[in-house]
């Protein structure tokens, strides 16, 4: 006796049967396949599928971004890009984006929430980066697209300087470097921060203090003058 198959339906059900095991692969085998540690995502651990993940302790660099979940987005990867998004619940602070790798490059898309970076850039002392709708993308090492609004909250002064509650810009490219140009409403406190793609980053912290004593204490800080203002360099890596 023979059973004849309906070919239409046989290519349906091989193709579905082998998009269910593609779904249910492990989140922690993607992340190794698409390199995404490389790129400066990292988790104590990853658990749950590609479909529906989770990422334990996440890490973007050496900033700390607590629990998220994660899932795989399939459509990207038919154009060569591995598009991850992430998510983090509102008990914990909201945050959600997605970090996206390609061949030749890498990038986070619509990042919306705040970064805890504590003391990542001391001795400034940056506290918080709230992100609003940020995109960045690198190709071959050089940013290539920055968008999206930032705003930076201090943790205390800095040299006996009292600095503003926020400084505030939108995010650019400059020279290959993703550019965040922070500056306070009155334009007396700017700080640029620049991160590089291998995970170089650099701060200039310009300020025009209104007491012209408080240059003699910010001098021994470390800032040099620039211009009618005052600019303290930091450089540091992820």
């Amino acid at each position: 006796m023979r059973i004849r198959l309906n070919m239409k339906r046989s290519v349906f059900f091989l193709a579905a049967l082998a998009f269910a095991l593609f779904a249910l692969l492990p989140l922690r085998l993607v992340i190794g396949w698409y390199g995404l540690e490389g790129r400066g995502l990292a988790a104590r651990e990853a658990t749950g599928t590609l479909w529906m993940g989770a990422l334990k302790e996440a890490q973007f660099g050496r900033v700390a971004l607590g629990d998220l979940n994660a899932r795989l987005n399939i459509l990207p990867l038919f154009i060569g890009r591995a598009r991850l998004s992430l998510s983090r619940d509102e008990a914990e602070g909201r945050f959600e984006g997605a970090v996206t790798v390609s061949r030749h490059g890498f990038g986070v898309d619509d990042l919306n929430g705040q970064l805890r970076t504590g003391a990542r850039f001391a001795p400034v002392p940056i506290a918080t980066l709230d992100l609003g709708d940020v995109t960045a993308h690198f190709d071959g090492g050089l940013c290539s697209h920055a968008e999206g609004e930032v705003r930076a909250a201090f943790a205390g002064g800095m040299a006996g300087l009292v600095l503003p509650a926020g400084l505030r810009g939108t995010a650019r490219c400059a020279e290959g470097a993703l550019l965040l140009p922070l500056a306070s409403s009155t334009g007396m406190e700017q700080l640029n921060l620049r991160f590089q793609a291998d995970g170089r980053w650099r701060i200039d912290l310009s300020v025009r203090p209104s007491d012209p004593a408080a240059a003699t204490p910010l001098t021994a800080a470390g800032f040099v003058p620039s211009g009618g203002a005052l600019v303290r360099r930091v450089e540091g890596s992820f």
